[in-house]
């Protein structure tokens, strides 16, 4: 299974243009400081990303979400979840439609060719 996982990321990936190692290796070095990506995970200073395309934003059982994002009613869409890996702090504004809405995550600065990496990688879980 976890051939036919990493070789359907891999086309997403190469389809962005991106090299597939740079590609693979981004969400997976990067991301891994602060969450985790297996099914029943653990989280750790982020939730853990199982499964968390086309989920409800600040649904999981993580208990450290910020007030804005727990109270978040959009779906992590691939739109949405470029937005949030290029500039969180922005996402958070633009997809709760407040201004002053906050989230902990530092933003990522994985925008473009990146950030379509990182939304390819993401959907492989589940």
């Amino acid at each position: 299974m976890k051939k036919t996982v990493i070789a359907i990321g891999a086309a997403a990936i190469l389809l962005s243009g991106m090299a597939v190692g740079e590609a693979l290796a981004a969400p997976q070095s990067k991301c891994k400081s602060c969450h985790t990506f297996d099914q029943g995970g653990k989280h750790k200073t982020g939730p853990n990303l199982f499964g968390i395309m086309g989920s409800k934003a600040g649904s999981t059982d993580f208990g450290k979400y910020s007030k804005s994002l727990k109270a978040g009613d959009w779906v992590w869409d691939d739109e949405n979840m470029k937005a949030w890996v290029c500039k969180s702090k922005d996402a958070i504004k633009k997809l709760s439609g407040d201004d002053h809405a906050k989230t902990k995550m530092g933003n990522q600065k994985k925008c473009d060719a990146k950030a379509d990496a990182v939304v390819a990688f993401l959907h492989t879980l589940k």
